[in-house]
């Protein structure tokens, strides 16, 4: 059964820690959204039963989620 990607670990940081930090951060606050979005249709395309994407359509969906994490990333190296 498809979880979700659990991006906390990923980025070695709390949850705290990035909520805190994407209260003073609109761009973060937006690729926090944008990667909770891709992840659930991530999991959305891997849980489907019957109608499922093909491997190809699957692959850029996760290509799309490790793009937005990789931006997230970045953005928190850059100072506040």
């Amino acid at each position: 059964m498809p979880v979700t990607h659990d991006l906390y670990q990923d980025l070695r940081c709390t949850k705290e820690e990035i909520q805190q930090k994407r209260t003073k951060d609109p761009l973060l606050d937006s690729l926090l959204n944008k990667y909770t979005q891709a992840d659930a249709e991530v999991v959305k395309a891997e849980s489907a039963q019957s109608d499922a994407p093909s491997d190809e359509v699957l692959k850029k969906l996760k290509e799309k989620r490790v793009q937005v994490k990789d931006k997230i990333a970045e953005r928190l190296k850059t100072p506040s």
